[in-house]
C-alpha cells in the first residue's frame, strides 16, 4: 500500500485564518445592509458616489477596480430602488453620469454606521496598538499585490 504525504492542516495558512475572518465579518455587514435592502456591492458603489458631482460609470469603474459592465449592473439595480441616477453628461450627451439621488444621499450615512458598528463587533476586542498593526499589516499586504480593487462580495 502506497504511503500517504504528510500535508498541513488548514488552520496551519495564514490565509485560511484570514479568510475565517473576513467570511465571518463580511456575512454580518451583508446582514446588517439586507435590512435595508442594500447588498454589499451596492453600497460600495453608493459610498463611492457620496459626496460626489455626478460621474461618468467608467471613471468609477476604475476607481473601484471593477470592470464597466459590472458597474452599470450595480447602477441598474441601484436606479431601480431609487437610490441614484443615471443622466446625460452635461459636457458630452452622448455620455453618461451617476449621481445619487436626495434618498441615497441620504441613506449613505446610516450604512456607514453599519459598517462601523459592524467593524466594532468584530475588533472591539483588540487593543488600540492590535488594531493599529493589524490595519499597518493588510494595508501593507494590499499594497504590495497591488490589490486596489474594491472588494465587493
Amino acid at each position: 500500500m502506497a504511503s500517504i504525504p504528510s500535508v498541513s492542516d488548514l488552520t496551519a495558512h495564514v490565509g485560511f485564518r484570514l479568510r475565517m475572518v473576513s467570511n465571518h465579518v463580511s456575512h454580518a455587514f451583508a446582514a446588517k445592509l439586507a435590512d435595508k435592502e442594500v447588498t454589499v456591492a451596492e453600497w460600495c458603489l453608493m459610498r463611492a458616489l457620496y459626496g460626489k458631482a455626478p460621474t461618468p460609470p467608467s471613471r468609477l469603474a476604475d476607481e473601484m477596480g471593477m470592470t464597466r459592465g459590472a458597474i452599470t449592473k450595480l447602477a441598474d439595480r441601484l436606479i431601480a430602488k431609487s437610490l441614484i441616477t443615471r443622466a446625460a453628461c452635461v459636457k458630452d450627451g452622448r455620455a453618461q453620469t451617476l449621481a445619487l439621488t436626495d434618498r441615497g444621499a441620504a441613506l449613505v450615512p446610516d450604512l456607514a454606521a453599519l459598517a462601523d458598528r459592524n467593524d466594532a463587533e468584530f475588533f472591539e476586542c483588540l487593543s488600540a496598538d492590535d488594531r493599529e498593526t493589524l490595519e499597518r499589516l493588510l494595508k501593507s499586504l494590499a499594497e504590495r499585490g497591488h490589490m486596489t480593487a474594491t472588494p465587493v462580495e
